[in-house]
């Protein structure tokens, strides 16, 4: 019952890890505020679905993570919807055009695309954060997780610009933990090794990465969205309770080998 009517907001909840996460904590009777950028037919279904098969509240809120501002407009809306806000989860992601620049060899980086993948990976969740800790302290404290990758730990090809902004992430939250623990607010990253997603099949080696992942792995397969539900149910849970600032990586062991 701990999740039962507490509130979950996270970004990017349509597809991969971020619906996974949502189905997660609805199947534990926690409320559910998501994030969607373009797809809102799938945020409608995906709405009607975990409130028929869970009987939670569920909203779905449109969300541009490259104007990390509008996230102070996105949690006035959340206001008027749920009482309080007790996890935050920043989990989405851009790729496509955004991206063009800094999702390439070192030599081919440019700084467009750099700083769209930096704002979108760490100023939209240190100011989806900030809103987020806003209301959690109001309620006596709360949970806060950013989701992460290993691609800032293993080489990955074409991975340089989102991978320094996935370090840099990591070392904002340890720096969120420790000013927040004050007001009882966690702060922790969820660091993924490749995980199966649509957002992975748009790598243009997806094929040859998928088999190296494979073969590297020592569990024998690639990562899955489910595989790291549990994981961020686990930080938000009170079984976490003496882990804040820090980066719990669930990969399978393959950043290891």
């Amino acid at each position: 019952m701990e999740f039962s009517g507490k509130t979950l907001v996270l970004s990017g909840g349509t597809r991969g890890i971020g619906k996974a996460i949502i189905y997660k904590f609805a199947s534990k009777g926690c409320n559910i505020a998501f994030t969607y950028n373009s797809n809102e037919d799938e945020a409608k279904n995906i709405e009607f679905d975990l409130v028929n098969q869970f009987g939670v509240k569920v909203r779905y809120y449109k969300l541009d993570i490259l104007q990390p501002e509008s996230y102070k407009e996105l949690f006035k809306q959340i206001d008027e919807d749920f009482a309080h806000v007790d996890y935050f989860i920043s989990n989405a992601i851009i790729s496509g055009r955004p991206v063009v620049g800094g999702f390439a060899p070192f030599m081919r980086l440019k700084p467009k695309g750099l700083n769209n993948i930096y704002t979108a990976t760490v100023l939209a969740f240190v100011v989806g954060a900030q809103e987020a800790a806003k209301r959690m302290e109001q309620n006596g404290g709360g949970a806060i997780v950013a989701i992460s990758s290993t691609g800032n730990l293993v080489h990955t090809d074409n991975y340089a610009g989102h991978g320094n902004s996935k370090a840099a992430l990591e070392i904002m939250a340890k720096y969120a933990a420790n000013e927040l623990a004050c007001k009882n607010i966690r702060v922790n990253v969820l660091s993924g090794g490749p995980i199966d997603t649509d957002a992975l099949k748009k790598f243009p080696n997806y094929e040859e990465m998928k088999a190296e992942t494979i073969k590297r792995t020592p569990m024998g397969r690639m990562g899955q969205a489910e595989d790291l539900a549990g994981t961020a149910l686990f930080l938000c849970s009170e079984d976490s309770h003496w882990i804040t600032g820090q980066t719990l990586i669930a990969d399978g062991g393959s950043s290891f080998t």
